[in-house]
C-alpha cells in the first residue's frame, strides 16, 4: 500500500500539478481561440493542433497524470454546461421557415442517421454489429461545440444556419441517449440481462431526466419572473441549478442528464425574462472558456498506440460517414420540404463532430470492451480520428462551399445606419457608390422614403425587436452607426448592438450638452464618437447648407497629408481600409495614413468643383481620364452625391 501511494506521489510530482495545469489549459485553450480570431482561420483546428501539442507530443499536460479521476467528471460538467448554452439559444418564436427542416432533420434524421452510420461501422471498418449499435447511436451528434464557432467564422445565411444550429444542439442529448439503448441491449446478451428490465431502466431515465429538465427551467423562470431572486444571484442560482440537474438525472441513467439541461435551457430560453441578457452574455462566456477547456484536455489525452490500432479500414470509414451516410440522412431526411436545395446539399455535406461524441464514445468504448466485446476498444481512437478529419475538413471548407452555394453573406463588411435622416440617406448613397453593403433602419415610416428612391435597402421597425433578428441577416451588417434625433435611443441601439458585435463597430453622433458632467454617461453605455462630436442637429444644418460627400483614395504619390492640404474644410466620417474593413473617424488627426485607403468625407460646398488638371478633377467626369494615380476617385460613377434641394 504504501508502495503504491509512494508510486503515485511521484507519478504526480513528475507532472504540472493540478492548479499549474489548469491554466496551462486555459491559456492555451484561450489563445488558440484568439490566435484564429486574428489569423481569420477555424479555431476548432487550432485547438485540436494545440492540445495535441502540448498533450502527447511534449507531455507538457497529461489529465489523467494532472487531474486524476476528475478529468471525466470535469469534462462530463463541461459539456452539459455547453449543452445548457445551446437549448437557451434555441428560440422557438424565431424558427420560422426552418421549423419543418428541424423538425425533420430529429424526428427522421436522428434514426436515419443511426442506421445509416450503424451500417458504415459494420461495413466500412468491420467492426462488430454490437460496437457498431452503440457507436452509430452516438455518431447521431453533429457536435455544437464545433457548428457555432464555424457559423461566426462563415457568416452564414439565417436559414441553414438554424438547421445546423438546431439540429446539433437537439440531436446531442439523443445520440447520447441512443448509445444508452444499444448498450443496454448489449448487456442483455452479453451479461444476462433481463430485457424486460433493461427497457424499464432505460425508459424510465429517460422519462426522469426530460421531465426534471422541464420543471427545473419552468422553477428557474418562476423564481426570476416573481424577483424572488436578487439580480446579483441570478447567474450563480442558474448555474448551480443546471448542475444539480445535471447531476441527478445522470445518477438515475447515465448520459440522460445531457438531455435535462437541454430541456431546461429550451425552457428559460423561450421564457422572454427580463434578466435574459445578463444570462446569455454568462453562458457565452461560460461557452468559450469550456469549450477551450474541453478540447485541450480530449486533445491532451489522446493516446497516440491507440491510433496505431487503426488500419486502412478507418480511412474507409471517414470516407463513407462524410460521403455516403450523412449526404443520405440529410438529403432523405429533407425531400419534399420547401427549402431549396442549394441548402440541403449545404446540409448534407457538412457534419462536424465534436466534443460530446468524442467524450461518450471513449466512456461506451470501455465499457464495451469490459462487458466482453473486443473491438470496443477501438471505438475511442475511431472516435477522434472522425472528430479530427470532419474539424479540418469542415474547418477549411464551409465558408467556401457556402460562398459557392450563394448561402454566405458577402466578405465586405457593410453598415446597418439607425435613423432614416436625409443625412442618412446621402450617407448610404456614398457608401454604396463606395460598394460598402449599406441598410437603413429606422421605427417611422416615413423617414424612409428618401432611401427607398434612392435604391438603398432599409428595414421597417424597431432595430432591437425580434422582427428585426427575423428578418436582417446581422453578420451582413457588422458595424452600426445610430444617427437618429433622439440621443436616448441612439444610446440604447449602441449599448445594446455593442454587447453583441462589439463596442469597436458601433458609433453615434454626439448627444446634446455630454459634454457637461451633470449628462454625461458612463463609458459603458453608448457607442464611440464620430465627426469630431458633431451633434445630430449640427450634421442635418451641415447637408442642409450643401455640404456632400465624395470617397478618396490615398496612394503613394497622394498622401494623407496632401489630401489634408487640399481639403482643408473637409470632415472625415469614415476610413475603409484595403482589405474593406470599415472604421468611422472622430478625430481626423488620429487616421492611419495607408496606401490603398479611402476617406469618406464631408465637403464644403465651395469645394465641389476643384480647378481642371489639378488632383482632384478626376472625381469631376470628363478631366478623369487626364488623372494620374490617386486623388478624389469615387469607385463607381464618378462625382460628388449632390446634396438634397
Amino acid at each position: 500500500m504504501a508502495q503504491e501511494i509512494a508510486t503515485q506521489a511521484a507519478h504526480q510530482a513528475a507532472g504540472l500539478g493540478p492548479v499549474m495545469a489548469f491554466a496551462l489549459v486555459g491559456i492555451v485553450g484561450v489563445g488558440a481561440q484568439w490566435l484564429a480570431w486574428r489569423l481569420r482561420l477555424p479555431a476548432i483546428v487550432f485547438m485540436l493542433i494545440a492540445g495535441v501539442l502540448v498533450g502527447p507530443v511534449t507531455g507538457l499536460v497529461d489529465p489523467m497524470r494532472d487531474f486524476g479521476d476528475l478529468t471525466g467528471p470535469l469534462i462530463s460538467l463541461a459539456v452539459a454546461v455547453i449543452l445548457f448554452e445551446g437549448g437557451m439559444s434555441l428560440d422557438l418564436h424565431r424558427l420560422g421557415d426552418a421549423r419543418a427542416g428541424v423538425m425533420r432533420l430529429v424526428l427522421i434524421g436522428a434514426p436515419l442517421g443511426w442506421l445509416m452510420s450503424t451500417l458504415a461501422l459494420r461495413l466500412a471498418a468491420d467492426l462488430s454489429w454490437e460496437s457498431a449499435a452503440v457507436f452509430g447511436g452516438i455518431m447521431i451528434v453533429t457536435g455544437p461545440t464545433v457548428i457555432a464557432p464555424l457559423l461566426r467564422s462563415a457568416r452564414l445565411a439565417r436559414r441553414p444556419a438554424q438547421l445546423l444550429q438546431w439540429e446539433a444542439i437537439v440531436n446531442d442529448p439523443i445520440g447520447a441517449l441512443a448509445a444508452v439503448l444499444a448498450y443496454g441491449v448489449v448487456l442483455v446478451f452479453h451479461a444476462d440481462l433481463a430485457l424486460s428490465k433493461a427497457a424499464l431502466e432505460t425508459g424510465f431515465g429517460i422519462l426522469f431526466a426530460l421531465a426534471l429538465g422541464l420543471a427545473a427551467g419552468r422553477a428557474t423562470v418562476w423564481a426570476f419572473q416573481g424577483g424572488r431572486v436578487p439580480e446579483f444571484m441570478k447567474v450563480p442560482v442558474l448555474f448551480v441549478g443546471l448542475l444539480m440537474t445535471f447531476a441527478l438525472a445522470d445518477t438515475i441513467l447515465h448520459e440522460s442528464g445531457l438531455l435535462a439541461v437541454t430541456a431546461m435551457g429550451l425552457v428559460i430560453g423561450n421564457a422572454d425574462l427580463p434578466a435574459y441578457t445578463e444570462l446569455r452574455r454568462f453562458k457565452e462566456h461560460a461557452t468559450v472558456l469550456l469549450v477551450s477547456g474541453v478540447f485541450i484536455l480530449l486533445a491532451a489525452s489522446l493516446d497516440l498506440s491507440q491510433l496505431a490500432m487503426l488500419d486502412w479500414r478507418a480511412a474507409g470509414f471517414i470516407i463513407a460517414v462524410v460521403g455516403i451516410a450523412r449526404p443520405a440522412t440529410v438529403l432523405l431526411s429533407l425531400m419534399g420540404t420547401t427549402i431549396a436545395w442549394k441548402e440541403r446539399l449545404f446540409i448534407a455535406l457538412t457534419g462536424p463532430r465534436g466534443v460530446v461524441l468524442v467524450a461518450v464514445a471513449g466512456l461506451f468504448g470501455q465499457r464495451l470492451a469490459d462487458a466482453g466485446v473486443e473491438d470496443g476498444a477501438l471505438i475511442a481512437p475511431l472516435a477522434f480520428l472522425l472528430v479530427t478529419v470532419t474539424v479540418v475538413l469542415h474547418g477549411f471548407t464551409l465558408a467556401p462551399l457556402a460562398r459557392f452555394l450563394g448561402l454566405a453573406d458577402t466578405d465586405k463588411p457593410g453598415v446597418l445606419i439607425v435613423g432614416g435622416s436625409r443625412f442618412s440617406t446621402r450617407l448610404g448613397e456614398a457608401l454604396q457608390k463606395a460598394d460598402v453593403p449599406v441598410l437603413i433602419a429606422d421605427p417611422n415610416h416615413q423617414h424612409l422614403i428618401r432611401a427607398r428612391a434612392a435604391g438603398l435597402k432599409t428595414f421597417y421597425g424597431d432595430i432591437l425587436g425580434e422582427a428585426a433578428e427575423d428578418t436582417i441577416e446581422r453578420l451582413a451588417y457588422s458595424n452600426v452607426l445610430a444617427v437618429t434625433d433622439n440621443d436616448a435611443y441612439n444610446t440604447l441601439v449602441c449599448t445594446d448592438l455593442g454587447a453583441e458585435l462589439g463596442r469597436a463597430h458601433v458609433w453615434q453622433v454626439a448627444r446634446q450638452k455630454e459634454d457637461q458632467r451633470r449628462h454625461a454617461l458612463p463609458t459603458q453605455l453608448g457607442g464611440q464618437p464620430f465627426g469630431g462630436g458633431r451633434s445630430f442637429e449640427t450634421f442635418r444644418d451641415m447637408e442642409r447648407e450643401g455640404w456632400s460627400f465624395r470617397v478618396t483614395r490615398l496612394t503613394e504619390e497622394f498622401t494623407l497629408a496632401q489630401w489634408r492640404e487640399r481639403r482643408p474644410m473637409a470632415v472625415p466620417i469614415l476610413r475603409i481600409s484595403p482589405r474593406g474593413e470599415i472604421g468611422f473617424v472622430d478625430n481626423g488627426e488620429e487616421m492611419k495614413a495607408d496606401a490603398g485607403m479611402r476617406i469618406l468625407a464631408l465637403l464644403p460646398p465651395d469645394a465641389g468643383s476643384p480647378d481642371a488638371g489639378s488632383p482632384d478633377a478626376g472625381s469631376e467626369g470628363p478631366a478623369r481620364q487626364s488623372l494620374p494615380e490617386g486623388g478624389d476617385r469615387p469607385d463607381a460613377p464618378p462625382g460628388p452625391v449632390a446634396p438634397l434641394p
